[in-house]
């Protein structure tokens, strides 16, 4: 426990701090004439050598875990995976005050456990519990902290300054965390990468084209996503400052 309260406190204050030189706007577009990425040059550069680590050994290892693993066995490991995720997404309800949500969350998590072979199976959805994953960047924007700008990540991708400072608090209720080896933690950790690869495959197969821009296209999508996620699909109506002034009552 003390260590979840330090790792929340680091975070927040961490936050906080970066959040006072970067913009605060809760949605994608500028707010006081700046950019929602004003780091794009540099990000551009990371988003290159994603790319070419992703084309060089990420895609080709996703490809041929699609292909050599069985279905069934791939679907018992994202559902494994998915409900270790789910107890951090169980308290991130709670620390945001959805009660209700929280409880429904962790009735999933006790169903997918007790009923669903430690998780391989997933009762709770035909039980109608619907999984609501959150995690720390948006409890943190829930709490009113702002996304900061966009920034692209070595390796894990698309993510702004907010959800950033957030990663290692996600990262250290992670299901990579429970093997007591650091070999075992690797192991799953690389598990982890390999199956959300592969589930993306078709997704990322769609991107190669339709996206003229690849760059322009994940960005928007993952700002207008992160905004979605923050506000439970109701996001705030959007401000623009060259909209003319509502003219007085008489």
């Amino acid at each position: 426990m003390k260590r979840l309260l330090s790792l929340l406190l680091l975070a927040a204050v961490a936050a906080f701090a970066g959040c006072a030189s970067a913009p605060t706007t809760g949605s994608t577009s500028t707010t006081a004439g700046q950019k929602a990425d004003p780091w794009e040059n540099w990000n551009r550069k990371v988003y290159a050598f994603n790319d070419a680590v992703d084309t060089a050994v990420l895609k080709p290892v996703a490809e041929a875990y699609r292909t050599v693993v069985p279905s069934l066995v791939r679907t018992g490991v994202t559902n494994v995976l998915g409900n270790i995720g789910d107890v951090w997404s169980t308290a991130n309800h709670f620390m945001q005050g959805k009660m209700q949500t929280g409880l429904e969350m962790g009735m999933r998590v006790l169903t997918n456990t007790l009923f669903g072979l430690g998780g391989l199976l997933d009762p709770a959805t035909e039980m109608h519990l619907t999984k609501r994953s959150e995690d720390f960047g948006q409890t943190l924007g829930r709490w009113g902290i702002g996304t900061g700008p966009y920034v692209v990540l070595p390796v894990l991708g698309p993510s702004t300054l907010r959800d950033a400072l957030a990663l290692p608090v996600d990262r250290s209720f992670a299901p990579s965390t429970l093997p007591s080896q650091e070999t075992g933690r690797y192991a799953v950790m690389a598990l982890e990468l390999i199956n959300t690869r592969s589930n993306l495959l078709a997704t990322t197969n769609l991107l190669d084209q339709v996206a003229l821009d690849r760059y322009s296209f994940v960005r928007d999508a993952y700002l207008a996503r992160r905004l979605d996620q923050v506000y439970d699909g109701v996001p705030p109506m959007e401000s623009f400052d060259d909209e003319p002034a509502d003219p007085p009552k008489k």
